[in-house]
């Protein structure tokens, strides 16, 4: 017989939590950790949502997803999980672009990026500490009518170049465009230029062995393999959902799964007002991505000034629209070494990522779909060739991804890297108003994105939820009074 993955799971509890992605995992785990009685819920036979990893014969494992988030990171896990996982938080120093406008290493913070461009592109100092000072004083309450084309344009009218060095990362980092608000982009960079990136030590299935450790000392329970099939609602009110066949009540629902899944599939639009269905319906999905990962021969050992994260691109000039294209020009390296990504043997570890569009996969035929997945590889190998010499031979085993890998094993619409675009955080916020009980925390508004957003996401979510289970929002704890999200 098939094993019950919800056996151990009880008829009723506070707060239930679909999804484990970072969001999830951190509401939940601040919850618990409040006393409340909590159930996560998760369809994957895995937790961390993006935030995971995958295992390979010879003692490989290989992280998805790119992992680089500001220091900030650190205060959060210290502060909603344990000393042990913000003690991992380890900054990268080498973090390099290459592309025919220029070469260069940072180690990503405000005074080297400073330094770059008075000295390296000709910037009047003025102008870089404005630029600085008004991309850390954006909030989320700013006017969004401001695009971030026209903020560099403000700045830095004309300079392809300075745009591409400012850019590049944050649309690896989050999905974002020229076109996008600015203050998608302001927050997000000034997150980064506090300290720099940084990473997780031990890799990601340490990170999510060690948050589900303190879930469980919280009371935390956990089901995987359990995908829920619809949030129940009576008269605006959730209670409950069904999972697996049953049906457990709750007092309180949280989505970490895709706002546009949440709305549509789980609760239905029914249950919402009709302007409030056409506000959910006019949300567009963030972009996919396609990875390539590769493992050097064990024992091949790169010099870490090889870089930490590598810019590379060959097209002439910084175009969003390029870096979605199935001809890609532009791919971001990840470079795992032994002392960051420890496996079986000390063994350097290459993740190609780039980002891309569903609709370029979604109807390809089997044949054609193995034939584009080998073509990824082989044109990455040609790429890396340039940063890995005669990385062929040295190469002991690949393997690619793609938006239909994404949307498989994540269930969310298109395959989405980073949840919805900016838009979609209203509608995130505004669930509970609709629905009595209901939330979502998740990479909404790609200001929610990366780890730190996610994380981050839980905690405000977590908030919101206690003070509906406590009934005591005006009085012992008012929203924001038992924690309040790191920058």
């Amino acid at each position: 017989m098939p094993k019950d993955f919800l056996q151990h799971v009880k008829p009723e509890y506070d707060v239930v939590v679909i999804g484990s992605g970072l969001a999830g995992l951190t509401a939940a785990n601040v919850l618990g950790r409040a006393g409340h009685r909590v159930l996560l819920l998760e369809q994957h036979y895995k937790l961390g949502g993006l935030a995971t990893w995958f295992r390979r014969p010879g003692g490989l494992i290989f992280d998805i997803s790119l992992h680089g988030f500001p220091v900030g990171m650190r205060k959060s896990c210290r502060r909603y999980w344990t000393r042990e996982i913000a003690d991992s938080v380890v900054q990268l120093k080498h973090i390099r672009f290459d592309n025919p406008m220029f070469s260069l290493t940072t180690e990503f913070h405000r005074q080297d990026f400073t330094r770059l461009l008075v000295t390296r592109f000709g910037i009047d100092p003025r102008t870089v500490e404005s630029f600085f000072d008004t991309a850390r004083g954006m909030n989320f309450y700013d006017d969004q009518s401001l695009s971030n084309r026209e903020l560099f344009e403000r700045f830095f009218p004309g300079r392809g170049d300075v745009v591409r060095l400012l850019m590049e990362p944050i649309t690896y980092a989050n999905g974002s465009t020229l076109e996008d608000p600015a203050i998608t982009y302001g927050i997000v960079f000034s997150n980064f230029m506090s300290q720099g990136v940084f990473t997780f030590q031990g890799g990601t299935d340490r990170l999510i062995a060690l948050m589900r450790d303190e879930l469980l000392r919280n009371g935390v329970d956990i089901a995987i393999r359990s995908d829920v099939e619809a949030i129940r609602v009576a008269q605006r009110t959730v209670t409950g959902v069904r999972v697996g066949g049953r049906e457990i009540q709750a007092r309180a629902v949280i989505s970490n799964a895709n706002l546009c899944d949440t709305v549509q599939r789980m609760v239905g639009a029914r249950h919402f007002d009709r302007d409030f269905v056409e506000q959910a319906a006019a949300v567009r999905l963030n972009c996919s991505s396609t990875q390539v990962y590769m493992a050097l021969q064990p024992d091949d050992l790169l010099d870490e000034s090889t870089g930490d994260l590598l810019f590379s691109s060959v097209a002439p000039a910084f175009q969003t629209d390029l870096l979605l294209s199935r001809h890609i020009t532009s791919r971001t390296f990840s470079f795992y070494y032994p002392r960051t990504r420890p496996q079986a043997r000390p063994q350097c570890l290459i993740v190609s990522s780039t980002n891309a569009r569903h609709a370029d996969w979604a109807t390809l035929s089997a044949e054609e779909y193995a034939a584009s997945k080998q073509n990824l590889i082989e044109t990455t190998l040609d790429a890396l060739e340039k940063y890995v010499p005669d990385c062929r031979r040295r190469v002991a085993y690949v393997e690619a991804a793609t938006p239909r890998t994404f949307a498989r094993y994540t269930r969310h619409p298109g395959g989405a890297s980073f949840g919805t675009k900016f838009e979609g955080l209203a509608v995130s916020r505004g669930l509970p108003e609709q629905i009595r009980g209901l939330y979502h925390a998740g990479s909404v508004g790609i200001i929610m994105s990366g780890w730190l957003g996610a994380i981050n996401y839980g905690v405000i979510v977590a908030n919101d939820v206690d003070a509906l289970l406590t009934h005591t929002a005006s009085t012992s704890h008012p929203a924001g009074s038992i924690l309040a999200p790191e920058s």
